[in-house]
Formats: structure tokens, sequence, C-alpha cells
């Protein structure tokens, strides 16, 4: 396993869930962490938290469907930092009206934008300062939903992940003569806030039974101790008790 002090990392969405456990996780290994996402007060914290802990952290807002701004804040991380050797893409949403029945327009735009765009342009932003180095890795937090359809996450989430996931892989296809890897990370159920859109609540008992946040933030931090010749195309990830196969299990018991 590679070391990683000394190291820079770059987390979009690391206000909150996958991305501030990620941040976490990958400070506490010695990386100099570069928190973006859209609340300046929830990167504040982390940013103090990491501090706090011994790390090494500073904050740079950003919502990853601007396309200028993302160009901006990878710019300054490469006058700043003068390098990028892990990025996480975690910025991503969903709505709660959104399946076809009641799914407007703003919103597919609202989650293409973001969960689908936004990280296309920050893998396209940081392409050329891998390419300059010969070494990089890219972790997309895609999703299940990037797999397998359901009417749970609708289509615009399902639209988004799977072309995220498409995206990573062909990363790998024609980036890895520059030493870079892309890895799809694809959680099942996470007990995350974004649980808070659904449109049937879900009860603290079965947010306890999901994978949690730090599940995720570990899971990114050993695919960032990899050494550079290693490429984890995807990785799924998924609670023991799984909600969507508890009705087929039940039946056959």
């Amino acid at each position: 396993m590679r070391e990683l002090k000394g190291k820079v990392a770059w987390v979009t969405g690391a206000g909150s869930g996958i991305g501030e456990a990620a941040a976490r996780a990958l400070a506490g290994a010695g990386m100099r962490v570069v928190l973006s996402g859209r609340r300046q007060a929830a990167l504040d914290e982390v940013a103090a938290a990491i501090r706090d802990a011994g790390g090494q952290a500073r904050v740079a807002p950003l919502d990853v469907s601007d396309a200028q701004a993302v160009t901006d804040v990878v710019a300054g991380i490469e006058a700043q930092e003068q390098r990028l050797d892990v990025v996480v893409n975690s910025a991503g949403l969903n709505v709660p009206r959104r399946n076809w029945k009641h799914l407007a327009r703003p919103d597919w735009d609202q989650v293409v934008r973001i969960d689908l765009d936004g990280v296309f342009y920050c893998c396209h932003a940081v392409l050329p300062i891998m390419r300059r180095q010969r070494d990089g890795l890219i972790i997309n937090i895609s999703s299940v939903a990037g797999k397998r359809v359901s009417t749970l996450t609708g289509p615009a989430y399902s639209a988004a992940k799977f072309g995220v996931n498409a995206m990573t892989e062909s990363l790998n296809i024609e980036e890895c003569i520059h030493g870079i890897r892309a890895t799809s990370v694809c959680p099942g159920e996470v007990a995350t806030p974004i649980l808070d859109k659904r449109p049937v609540p879900v009860s603290a008992e079965d947010r306890a039974k999901m994978v949690q946040p730090d599940d995720c933030g570990e899971l990114v931090l050993f695919l960032a101790r990899l050494p550079a010749h290693v490429c984890i195309n995807d990785l799924t990830i998924s609670p023991t008790w799984n909600r969507s196969h508890v009705s087929q299990a039940q039946a056959i018991n």
C-alpha cells in the first residue's frame, strides 16, 4: 500500500455524507485535502475538524454544475498545491418528486447538471495536471442506480449514474497510458442526508442497518492507498441487510 503523506486530494460534496467521510479519512492518512461544496459553513466545519485532528485542509466553495467555477478551483489547486494526486467526485443530489408521473424538467436538469455534468467538468479539469504528473486517481461516487434501474431513485438519477459509470470506464480506456486510473464506487443505500429527499421517509432503524458514511470513507482511503499500477474499475458496496433483497430472502425462509 502506498504512502499518502504529503500528497494532495480534492473532494467535492465534502460538506456532508460520503464526501465528508472521504475527506476526513484521506486527511487522517496525511494528505493535504481541498474541500469543495456549495455550503461554505458546512465546509468550514469539516475543515476545522480535520485541522483539530492534526490534518491539513482548506476550503474552496464550488457548485460543480458551473464549468467555469470548476476550472477556477482546479487552477487554484495547481497554483497553491502544485500537484493533485486523488480526486473524489462526491457531489450529488436527487429530488423528492423523481418518478415519471411527477418529474418536472427543471428537476431533471438539476439532477443531471450536478450528478453527471458536474462529474465531467471536474474530471475534464484535472486531467491536464494528472497527465503532466503521469499519475493520478479519480474516484467517482456513483450508485447501484447506475447498474440497475429502479423506481426508488427515478429516471434522472439513474440516467446520470449510468453515465458516470460509462464515463469512468472511458477514462481508464483513454488515460491509462498517462498513468491515470479511475474508479466508480457504487453504493447501495447509505445513511446520508440524501435520504431526506426520499418520497417515503426512511426510519432511524433502517438507517442504522445501512452502509454508513465512514464505511465509504474507509473504502476511498483503501482505493487511494493502492499502488499506482493497480486500477479498481468499479466497486459496489451495499448493506448486509439489503432492503431490496429482504423480501426475496423472506419468501424462501
